[in-house]
C-alpha cells in the first residue's frame, strides 16, 4: 500500500525501485527530479517581468544580474517583490513537487541544487541569470523552518545595520551548513547545504572583494534607479 509517508520519503520511483527491486528506478527518479528542478529553475522571473512590463531586459542595468536586488535598484519594490514572490515559488515546487514526488528526500535536496543552478545559470535565457540568493533560501526553509528563521534573523540585522545585501547573503552562506547540521545532524542535506553555500559563496567573489576593498555599494530602499552606472551584483 502506498501511502503519504511514503511517497514523502521516497517518491514515485523509490516505491518502483523498491517494489521490483532495481535501484536504476531510483536513479532514475533522482535524475529526473534535478531535470525537472533545473527546468524550472531557469525560469527567471528577474528577467520574464522586466521584458513583459518594461519591454527591458533588467540584466541590461545596475549589476547585470536577474535577480530580485537588481529588480529593487532597476525597476522599484513593486517589480522586486513579484520577483521574489515567483523565484521563491518556482524554488517551493522543485523541491517539494518535483523533487519530493519523484525522488523523496534525496529527490528533494538535488532538486533544490539544481534549482539553483537553473536560477544562475537559465537555459532559456543564455545562461546568463541572477545568483541564487533567494532559491537558496526557499531550500533552507524547505529543509528547516528553524534553520531559516535563525539565518534570516541574521541576514536582516546585517542588512539593516550595514546597507550591504551583499555582506548580509555571504554571511548567511558561512553559516548555513553549520547550523542546519547543528539543528538536524549529518545526512544527505548537509551535503548539498555545503555545495549551495559553497556556489553561492563563488558567485559573490566580486562583491567579497570590493567589501574588503571598501568599494562595495549599499542598498537603497527609499529610491529606484534605471540606469547601469553602478555594479553591486548581489543577486
Amino acid at each position: 500500500m502506498i501511502t503519504f509517508d511514503k511517497l514523502w520519503n521516497n517518491g514515485i520511483f523509490g516505491i518502483l525501485a523498491e517494489n521490483f527491486g532495481s535501484p536504476f528506478l531510483w536513479v532514475l527518479g533522482i535524475v529526473l527530479s534535478a531535470v525537472g528542478a533545473y527546468l524550472l529553475g531557469s525560469l527567471n522571473f528577474g528577467v520574464i517581468i522586466s521584458k513583459l512590463a518594461y519591454r527591458d531586459d533588467v540584466r541590461s542595468h545596475g549589476s547585470g544580474n536577474g535577480g530580485m536586488t537588481n529588480m529593487l535598484r532597476t525597476y522599484g519594490k513593486g517589480a522586486a517583490a513579484v520577483t521574489l514572490i515567483c523565484d521563491a515559488a518556482k524554488a517551493a515546487l522543485s523541491i517539494l513537487v518535483v523533487g519530493r514526488m519523484l525522488g523523496g528526500v534525496w529527490g528533494a535536496n538535488i532538486a533544490g541544487l539544481a534549482c539553483i543552478i537553473g536560477h544562475v545559470f537559465p537555459i532559456y535565457f543564455g545562461f546568463h541569470g541572477g545568483k541564487g540568493v533567494v532559491t537558496v533560501a526557499v531550500m533552507i526553509l524547505c529543509q528547516n523552518p528553524f534553520v531559516f528563521l535563525i539565518l534570516f534573523a541574521v541576514f536582516a540585522a546585517t542588512v539593516a545595520s550595514t546597507k550591504y545585501v551583499s555582506l548580509g547573503s555571504c554571511l548567511c552562506m558561512v553559516i548555513y551548513p553549520y547550523v542546519l547540521y547543528n539543528m538536524t545532524g549529518y545526512g544527505s542535506h548537509i551535503i548539498i547545504a555545503v555545495i549551495a553555500a559553497a556556489f553561492v559563496l563563488f558567485l559573490h567573489r566580486e562583491n567579497i572583494k570590493r567589501l574588503h576593498e571598501g568599494k562595495e555599494n549599499k542598498i537603497s530602499f527609499s529610491k529606484k534607479k534605471k540606469t547601469d552606472n553602478k555594479k553591486n551584483e548581489n543577486e
